[in-house]
């Protein structure tokens, strides 16, 4: 690339660059122009070494899999706001992207498509040919999530790229798996874990999504051993595992029990005996107080189990059905095996009731079926030894949560960590590197492939079948994306990141898991804080799913509306830990807002084509004594907005900062200044507008001035939350720099030589006339005065400081309410009128309108009688509903102060309309 190509706009032509912008804004032809121009420009990236402060965030990575969901298009959108605010801000900012190899996903996938086209199974290709297939379904389509990042505006260090199964990140995986190996933190064991039986393979609590089911609860008869007229019920929603008992439970309170002490019971159909066992664990009051204990099939069993040393059934075999341990029933799948046992249960008499029943019950979300805990050899971490390190940095608050409720989750979490399985039956993912002798039975455990066992030498060694949890590579992934285990210029500059953005939903799964690995391995915590965002949910407050049918493409959304408009909807929105409600609606409001500022701009530049630019540039400042109180006050105004968003931003009250941007820019600088200084822009040309004015030059060049300096400052607020439409506009801006993605961040630090132009008491002498002329609005609208109608006002001030600037702004009141005189004074006798006060803290204002003549007097009287009567009663019904104590404490809160608010409303409502009948009557 040359040096012109290099520094060539993304508006630039052949024909030269031209200040307009079209007539409608375009989004989509807009981005992908913008975003192509950031990329081969090489903005995105960050430098191994700066003199600028280092900040990075890791992002969590999707799986390869994947396509851009909501969840994604919030998630990405707060990292992208922080990363663009801090590239603006001065520091050498990375955001290093990556993807997951989602084993289980990506291998039911290639598996699926194997099966539909070919015909095969992943067994009849063998595991080699297979690993290969995958690669392949990598190769071609792995990085279609990265262009849909790029559509939303992601601005990442792409050529930093990391895929979990890289070479580098295989590396980091091996040597930590081996450290931990060789100091005992990680073994292989026999234990209890979730199974999905379709898959044949361990999976995480991540993957198990528990729902509400119908089902039943059976209350099943066993005969005390040696006393066969005794008969023990026990309630189970679970009758074909009581093949695998091993013990009956009781609560050693349970006074109608004790004589069972030391006794035994007849397992029905079996014919086993097996103790009854006195555990805390047990509920007096759920079904009869006695619980079947099953070992192998319940978690809470196992556990029980373990405590009284009891045997430990598994009746399952991998694939779901019964084995050898089930006897007559071996053979059968879990339900089948359901129905034979209850049906045999009746026939020896021994199903005493069954009753309708509601329980949880934990699916595969990869497959639907029934997870089963399953008794199985696997490998474990050790995390309980691992963890005092991890709770320690966040008790000290070297790790902070944002919000600080999550804090407590997370100790929650850590107090009772459990060992971690580490291992899955699957062939795509970090096949875990240990080596079985056929000879002597060693395990070598290493880096590197070995040949030989490192015990006897022999060479008759095989390596595990079975790869490593998926989150085990991520629990690395804050220095193994930097290069790790080598020493590298990006791990010492950029470790410790700045900051993790992620939801709740993995604070166990993932964030605790960075945390213990990252003190462990780099005696260092992997980040300095940690943000948690809520759930996206629909307009109801449910979750988004494909299976319930409300989820939402983003990707689509960006088509319809623009992704700026679809990332400052979910900004304005987004407050932290707390879950959003996303609506079509709003999206179109703030699609609305992207056309509100792209118009203000093409008004902006029409009124600066005449504009001669300062050679100063961005650091031009006008003479105090040329500028308007418009000009004055909307310098104010910037400096009060780059206070407040700055502040915003720091605190991460990002739905505050875009709020109050959204507010500044629609309100202030569109509906009132660009109003305000109409007539001085086209001052002197009276064709060109009714509102022109004669002003000195110097005066309009320093609006002009004014108006090019706050557009280029709006940009600049506006870039990290709408990326695109900002560097769009910035770029026909007669004050710029080369890019708005590189330029500086607005705050009244960096700003003050500008910021010093602003006046408080301009300020508070357009906010007078502002609120004047939104009072005699509001009149019209209330009293359906048509709006080209001009009207007679009458203004009384209470002050004289009022009364002078009133004086001095009465031409722009009388312009912009469009009024046919305005008498400033005395307020009169007060009939016939409508009256609407004006109070501020400094200054108190009666504005009056005669209506005789306006409105049809009787009319309006009669309106009003109507308004009054309904809003009466709608006081009454709300005040009767608000005096229930019923319902004041069993509805939600917010619900409740929603109520009283708007009952103070209504009221304040009908004091106006009261007054104003009065003085129509």
């Amino acid at each position: 690339m040359n040096e012109e190509q290099k520094n060539q706009s993304p508006s630039d032509s052949s024909s030269g660059r031209s200040s307009d912008l079209a007539d409608r804004y375009a989004a989509s032809e807009v981005e992908q122009r913008i975003y192509k121009w950031w990329e081969e420009q090489g903005y995105f990236k960050a430098e191994d070494r700066s003199t600028k402060p280092p900040f990075c965030i890791i992002l969590p990575p999707p799986n390869v899999t994947g396509s851009l969901h909501m969840g994604h298009a919030l998630d990405h959108t707060i990292q992208d706001v922080i990363i663009r605010w801090k590239r603006m801000s001065g520091f050498n900012a990375l955001w290093l992207p990556g993807t997951d190899h989602a084993g289980i996903a990506t291998q039911s996938v290639v598996e699926r498509e194997l099966k539909k086209n070919d015909g095969m199974t992943r067994h009849d290709l063998g595991r080699e040919k297979f690993v290969e297939k995958v690669w392949e379904w990598k190769h071609q389509y792995g990085n279609r999530i990265y262009e849909q990042m790029r559509r939303l505006g992601d601005s990442c260090d792409w050529r930093r790229a990391v895929f979990t199964l890289d070479e580098g990140v295989s590396k980091a995986v091996r040597k930590v798996f081996v450290d931990l190996h060789k100091r005992g933190l990680i073994y292989k064991g026999t234990r209890l874990v979730n199974w999905s039986a379709p898959l044949e393979t361990a999976i995480s609590d991540l993957e198990v999504e528990h729902r509400e089911t119908k089902s039943a609860l059976y209350y099943i008869d066993y005969p005390v051993d040696g006393h066969p007229e005794l008969l023990l019920t026990v309630a189970t929603t679970r009758p074909e595992t009581m093949l695998g008992d091993t013990a009956v439970a009781v609560h050693p309170e349970d006074e109608r029990y004790q004589n069972l002490r030391g006794k035994y019971v007849v397992l029905p159909l079996i014919g086993r005996r097996i103790p009854v066992i006195f555990d805390d664990y047990v509920d007096k009051s759920f079904g009869s107080g006695v619980v079947k204990i099953t070992p192998a099939h319940d978690f809470n069993d196992y556990q029980i189990g373990l405590r009284h040393k009891l045997p430990i059934i598994n009746l399952l075999n991998k694939n779901g059905t019964l084995g050898e341990q089930a006897g007559a029933y071996q053979g059968l799948k879990v339900q089948e095996a359901r129905k034979r046992v209850i049906e045999d249960l009746k026939t020896e008499g021994r199903l005493n009731k069954e009753e309708a029943h509601k329980n949880s019950i934990g699916y595969c979300s990869r497959t639907g079926a029934v997870v089963e805990p399953f008794l199985s050899e696997q490998w474990f971490a050790r995390m309980p030894r691992l963890a005092g390190a991890a709770r320690q940095v966040v008790e000290t608050e070297t790790i902070r949560f944002e919000p600080e409720s999550w804090t407590k989750t997370y100790l929650h979490w850590m107090n009772i960590i459990e060992d971690w399985c580490i291992s899955r039956q699957l062939w795509w993912g970090h096949r875990i590197p240990a080596w079985y002798c056929a000879d002597c039975k060693h395990v070598t455990v290493s880096e590197t492939d070995p040949s030989k066992c490192e015990s006897c030498s022999s060479s008759q060694i095989k390596q595990d079948e079975d790869v490593l949890d998926t989150w085990f590579s991520s629990a690395l992934w804050p220095f193994s994306t930097l290069g790790w285990p080598a020493k590298t210029e990006a791990l010492a500059t950029f470790y410790p990141t700045n900051v993790l953005v992620t939801g709740f939903d993995i604070i166990f799964f993932w964030v605790a898991r960075m945390i213990i690995m990252g003190l462990d391995q780099m005696q260092d915590v992997p980040f300095r804080k940690v943000y948690i965002h809520g759930l996206i949910r629909d307009t109801d407050g449910k979750k988004m799913s494909k299976s319930t049918g409300n989820a939402l493409d983003p990707v689509e959304l960006i088509e319809q509306h623009g992704a700026d408009a679809l990332r400052f909807t979910l900004m304005a929105q987004m407050a932290a830990g707390r879950d959003l409600k996303f609506s079509e609606s709003r999206l179109e409001g703030y699609r609305n807002f992207m056309n509100k500022i792209w118009n203000a701009a093409r008004f902006s530049l029409g009124a600066l084509k005449d504009f001669n630019i300062p050679a100063e540039g961005t650091k031009a400042i006008p003479n105090r004594a040329d500028l308007s109180v418009a000009d004055s006050w909307i310098i104010f105004e910037t400096g009060q907005i780059e206070k407040a968003v700055d502040e915003f931003l720091e605190q991460d009250r990002y739905a505050d900062a875009a709020n109050a941007l959204y507010h500044f820019v629609w309100n202030e600088f569109c509906d009132w200044y660009l109003e305000f200084v109409k007539p001085i822009i086209y001052s002197g040309n009276k064709g060109a507008s009714e509102e022109s004015t004669d002003v000195a030059p110097a005066e309009r060049a320093a609006t002009q001035l004014v108006l090019a300096q706050t557009l280029n400052r709006i940009m600049r607020l506006l870039h990290p939350f709408t990326p695109f439409i900002s560097e769009e506009i910035f770029q026909k801006l007669p004050i710029r720099g080369t890019a708005l993605i590189i330029e500086s961040y607005p705050n009244i630090r960096n700003d003050k030589d500008w910021l010093a132009f602003g006046s408080k008491d301009a300020a508070f002498e357009m906010k007078i006339v502002k609120e004047v002329i939104t009072a005699i609005r509001n009149i019209r609208g209330e009293n359906q005065i048509k709006p080209g109608q001009t009207i007679p006002v009458r203004l009384a001030p209470s002050d004289d400081r009022a009364q002078k600037i009133l004086g001095q702004n009465k031409a722009q009141i009388m312009r912009l309410a469009r009024l046919s005189s305005c008498d400033i004074g005395e307020a009169g006798v007060l009939t016939k009128c409508a009256v609407s006060p004006v109070r501020l803290p400094e200054a108190s204002i009666d504005v009056i309108v005669p209506l005789e003549g306006l409105i049809d007097l009787a009319a309006e009287v009669s309106r009003i009688q109507k308004l009054i009567e309904k809003n009466g009663k709608d006081i009454l019904i709300l005040s009767k509903k608000l005096e229930n104590e019923s319902f004041i404490k069993n509805a939600p809160e917010d619900l409740v102060v929603a109520d009283r608010t708007l009952l103070e409303s209504m009221r304040a409502r009908q004091e106006r309309l009261q007054e104003s009948l009065g003085r129509l009557q």
